[in-house]
């Protein structure tokens, strides 16, 4: 069976992470995607301690997709470095990962 993952990027703010995540929809990059708001990171960034709110987008992705959602998210994405990262999904629910699959893998409008 395809693998699944969970493709996590930190953006400015909600509204940011909104245009993004209906463009990883709208190019079924992703299946599913999920904002998380008033996440609090701190970093080192060239040399200075930051703190920020941020919020969290989390799609919800095939590993075949990786190469085109990773490249996507980067051309994208407001930061100069951005954090994008996966893990593989281990464990779903059959009708579930059907789902994904079927949505990440149908043709582009």
């Amino acid at each position: 069976m395809t693998e699944l993952l969970l493709v996590m990027t930190s953006l400015p703010n909600e509204d940011v992470a909104k245009v993004l995540a209906k463009r990883l929809i709208n190019a079924h990059l992703a299946a599913c995607v999920q904002i998380q708001s008033g996440v609090q990171s701190i970093y080192c960034w060239e040399g200075r301690l930051c703190e920020e709110q941020e919020a969290v987008l989390v799609a919800k992705t095939t590993a075949e997709q990786w190469p085109a959602i990773s490249a996507f998210i980067k051309q994208n994405h407001p930061y100069d470095v951005p954090e994008i990262i996966a893990q593989p999904i281990t464990h779903s629910h059959a009708d579930y990962a059907r789902w994904v699959i079927a949505e990440t893998t149908v043709a582009p409008n």
